[in-house]
């Protein structure tokens, strides 16, 4: 008998296929259920959805490809509206948007497990599956946004302007692409979760232009920015959490344990970066503590919300309340 973990008999069958190749360090064990001795009805008290079997790489790439999208739109905008007095801030944002999308490939690649798979992702286009059309905007606008970054005029604008139509989407469809699964968390906030990600996004974005010099115009830009995509994070959690509410036990991974304190972190850190911001005064100092708020309450939120949903998936008796 195969003593991989997989329980192959190689003397009566071979395991073949894409998945073949999968290392043991990569598999999980059986998940156990997660109810947090909630009453109602459940199927032998076991797990009736398959918990999903992303790793840490995904809400990684929720961060670093957000951001990308937040800086390709916000480095159209600047080019249309601000000119050649926002060139240097446009050419920031273009390869912050480059930089960002290549990161956020290599981490999907990476928890794809082969190159390779990330093209047979690309052999077809389905406008109903929010997957396909986000692995296309990725594999689009990543060298949208290089092109511009690098190419002369009039060819960076034009790349600019097809890398910012193509941000707006990359910012968001993580959100659309949660809410179209079948786990009680995600599925129950189906309407807020997409707006979640689209403020993240933007909140994340201006968070990190605060570690960076810029002009007094281009800092008032950028203090604009973080306080408008803060403001709206905050507001969507409420929203996701009013959504997920209605429901009791599809909310429990928002309120307790490893995640509840993820989900909690992630408002008070984001509220403390508004307060850092509005507070008199200036330096390079007060930006940096609202920057380094700002990108932890981003990524406790994405982390957050992404081991709720395997929290949830793994809860029997959320399921059956969700579905009824």
């Amino acid at each position: 008998m195969n003593t991989d973990g997989r329980f192959i008999d190689t003397g009566l069958a071979v395991l073949e296929g894409e998945a073949a190749s999968a290392t043991q360090a990569r598999r999980q064990p059986a998940p156990q259920p997660d109810t947090g001795n909630a009453p109602g009805p459940t199927y032998y008290n076991l797990p009736v959805l398959k918990e999903p079997v992303w790793e840490w790489a995904i809400p990684a790439y929720f961060l670093t490809g957000g951001m990308a999208g937040a800086a390709m739109t916000l480095g159209m905008a600047a080019q249309l509206i601000g000119g050649r007095k926002l060139y240097a801030f446009d050419a920031r944002c273009r390869w912050t948007g480059a930089i960002g999308g290549a990161i956020g490939s290599a981490l999907l690649i990476y928890d794809l497990g082969r190159p390779v798979r990330f093209l047979n992702m690309l052999r077809v286009f389905r406008p109903t599956s929010p997957m396909s059309i986000g692995s296309w905007v990725l594999a689009l606008a990543t060298p949208l946004s290089a092109g511009s970054a690098i190419l002369p005029r009039p060819y960076n604008r034009l790349f600019g302007v097809g890398a910012g139509l193509l941000g707006m989407p990359l910012a968001t469809y993580t959100g659309v692409l949660l809410a179209s699964t079948a786990v009680p968390l995600w599925n129950s906030a189906r309407r807020s979760l997409p707006l979640l990600f689209g403020a993240s996004s933007v909140a994340s974005l201006g968070a990190a232009f605060h570690f960076l010099d810029f002009g007094r115009r281009e800092r008032a830009i950028v203090l604009r920015f973080a306080l408008l995509g803060q403001a709206a994070e905050l507001a969507a959690t409420a929203a996701v959490e009013r959504e997920a509410r209605r429901i009791p036990q599809v909310a429990r991974p928002l309120h307790n344990g490893f995640t509840g304190a993820l989900w909690t972190a992630a408002s008070l850190f984001t509220a403390g970066a508004v307060l850092v911001s509005l507070t008199p005064g200036g330096g390079r100092g007060k930006r940096w503590l609202a920057g380094a708020l700002g990108l932890a309450g981003s990524a406790c939120l994405r982390f957050g919300i992404f081991y709720a949903g395997k929290r949830s998936a793994r809860d029997p008796h959320a399921a059956f309340a969700h579905a009824s």
